[in-house]
């Protein structure tokens, strides 16, 4: 069970806004809270005494007048295309948690999902839901050895894996992967696989067909009961991995009641009445609480899209919001800033009549591209929202720029300084909360989990966000990057120590920094530094031919692979600086950021060689 450590973390001082307690009410609570909230550590005590079942406030309580509305349009990148209803989800759910109880899987039981975005994923999350076992997405474009170490944290009783997965017009073999990193763990008792590019994969003892699990169990046909279990408001409902400090792994776990509160909030302030589309990964937090748990809480229609939005060509957002009249987009900055890259070279890109919301998340957006989102999608009153919030929170918490009918409750935003004092207009402060949300995660798992509870301790009586912003005219933030080393990317948290660690590991390197630079498409990019080790350059092998005189832009390409291989794409630094040495004139952030100003982000690899001297004068400090 997760470490709370009530006796050791403070928590917000200040009641919650009264709107929780109407979201609350929409929620379809099995039994209804002796009281709201409490005082008590972090986020105090949400919906004491209420009892709660997941899997029913998503669809049991919608088939008696929804039955046939479409639930979920999913759609494949090689273009297959699913639709189900509220009815034929409800089958697929009971029929599931059949098949999982049969294996033994009960309340508290850990379920791994190694799957993309696919109409199966909701049905394991849903099911795991309804008998009260916890689950994990995992994110599916893994390499094998990061998963194996995820796998190794997590203490799974079953997985859920694919045959294979399509992204960007490829097939990345997700069952290989998960046969290769099992070998890191022997809790998992059976491993579900997935048929979806019908790929030939080995076969162990203890894989299932999904299909087959499915076919099995039927009503009538299977012993096991599929009676959704009432959990009380608390129990967890699902971990997401944080971005690792200093290699000590941290999962954030979300409480069932919790996580709904925050979904059903965000999802009433959003949604228009019309089909909603999340475009994100399944593993982005925002996607599964508000791209899954928020519309079916509501009794909505959702869309799914397995892939790139690339594929078959760049058209794919306008031919998905046209095809399924998709009213409300949430997604990146990043992901706009993609698409943007993509439309210049596209003629007579037409307006989205049924759109009317674009809301961006995970980043802050400039204000260039809410201006280009509105010429390229919008009719003259499409709105554009900027939603914020934090994994710990539950997902978003906070919307500006929509005119909606059912605002989220304040979380008391402010900005203060390192006394836990407000700054005035134009001074650089920290974001921090003064009011609780509903969403905020109820304990955490792994190792050293005071990471997380600096939080509340850093300025006791305000959740204290680790965000830096600077106190625009009106008080509104303008968000400035990270006040710890973890910085988001694309909307995901990268640690700047482990991608630090990933690069010194490689013998050809004495010691490395890891910084970020802003960028056109992503909006932010990692840049690192280096020294080689003595005698390194003479090792480095010679470039293949047409890849370039320098022999470091080999040693650049292996050091960014590692990095990749290692923790994801996300985290591969787009440029590389050699430098001749480190000096001790310069404060880590000092000289952080001189690297980024120096550093020309290269998709190639290509590094430049800076001397010492040269970071100290763009750091303003004299040379020696």
């Amino acid at each position: 069970m997760p470490d709370q450590s009530p006796t050791q973390v403070p928590g917000l001082t200040d009641p919650p806004e009264e709107g929780w307690g109407q979201i609350v009410d929409a929620i379809g609570l099995l039994t209804p809270p002796t009281r709201l909230w409490s005082p008590g550590p972090r986020s105090g005590n949400w919906l004491e005494g209420a009892t709660v079942n997941l899997s029913v406030t998503c669809i049991d309580r919608w088939l008696p007048e929804r039955a046939d509305q479409v639930a979920i349009h999913w759609e494949g990148e090689p273009g297959d295309r699913r639709t189900l209803t509220y009815a034929e989800l409800h089958e697929q759910v009971t029929a599931l948690t059949r098949a999982l109880v049969a294996m033994g899987v009960g309340v508290g039981d850990r379920v791994g999902l190694h799957l993309g975005w696919l109409p199966e994923t909701v049905v394991a999350m849903l099911a795991c839901a309804r008998i009260g076992a916890i689950h994990t997405v995992l994110p599916a474009p893994l390499p094998a050895d990061p998963l194996a170490d995820r796998l190794s944290e997590l203490d799974l009783k079953v997985l859920f894996t694919q045959d294979g997965a399509w992204r960007h017009g490829s097939v990345l073999p997700l069952k290989a992967r998960a046969d290769e990193a099992m070998l890191a763990t022997d809790s998992i008792e059976h491993t579900v696989v997935v048929r979806r590019t019908g790929m030939d994969v080995n076969w162990f003892e203890g894989d299932r067909w999904l299909h087959d699990i499915l076919a099995a169990s039927r009503p009538g046909q299977e012993p096991a009961d599929a009676d959704p279990v009432a959990l009380p408001a608390d129990h967890p409902v699902a971990t997401v991995a944080l971005a690792t400090r200093g290699g000590r792994p941290v999962s954030i776990v979300h409480g069932t009641g919790q996580t709904l509160a925050g979904a059903v909030g965000v999802h009433r302030a959003l949604a228009t009445g019309g089909a909603f589309w999340c475009a994100g990964e399944v593993s982005w937090a925002v996607t599964q609480f508000h791209g899954i748990y928020g519309p079916l809480a509501c009794g909505g229609t959702a869309v799914m899209y397995e892939g790139t939005l690339d594929v078959p060509d760049h058209r794919r957002v306008w031919d998905i919001v046209r095809r399924y009249g998709v009213e409300v987009l949430l997604t990146r900055p990043s992901v706009m800033r993609t698409v943007r890259g993509w439309a210049r070279e596209l003629p007579n890109l037409d307006s989205l009549p049924s759109l009317r919301r674009v809301v961006t998340a995970g980043e802050p957006v400039e204000p260039e591209l809410s201006a280009w989102i509105k010429e390229a999608f919008g009719e003259a009153d499409l709105e554009l929202g900027d939603a914020w919030g934090q994994l710990e929170l539950g997902g978003i918490v906070r919307i500006t720029g929509l005119d909606t009918d059912h605002p989220l409750p304040d979380c008391g935003l402010d900005i203060v300084d390192a006394h836990g004092d407000p700054v005035e207009e134009g001074e650089v402060g920290e974001v921090v909360l003064r009011r609780p949300v509903a969403g905020t995660m109820v304990g955490v798992e792994g190792d050293h989990p005071e990471v997380i509870d600096h939080h509340w301790t850093r300025h006791p009586g305000l959740y204290a966000t680790g965000d830096s912003a600077e106190r625009a005219p009106g008080g509104e933030p303008t968000y400035l990057g990270r006040t710890d080393e973890v910085v988001s990317i694309s909307g995901q948290l990268v640690s700047l120590r482990e991608v630090t660690e990933v690069l010194t590991e490689h013998p050809f390197v004495e010691r490395a920094a890891v910084t970020w630079t802003k960028d056109p498409e992503l909006g932010r990019t990692l840049v690192a530094a280096v020294t080689l080790a003595r005698g390194a350059e003479q090792q480095i092998p010679e470039p293949q031919p047409r890849s370039g005189n320098d022999p470091l832009d080999a040693l650049s390409v292996e050091l960014m692979n590692s990095v990749r291989e290692a923790l994801g794409g996300l985290a591969r630094p787009r440029a590389l600086i050699v430098l001749d040495r480190f000096g001790d004139e310069l404060g880590r952030s000092d000289y952080g950021r001189a690297i980024a100003s120096l550093a020309t982000t290269d998709r190639m690899g290509s590094p430049r060689r800076v001397t010492w001297e040269q970071v100290l004068v763009a750091a303003g400090h004299p040379a020696g």
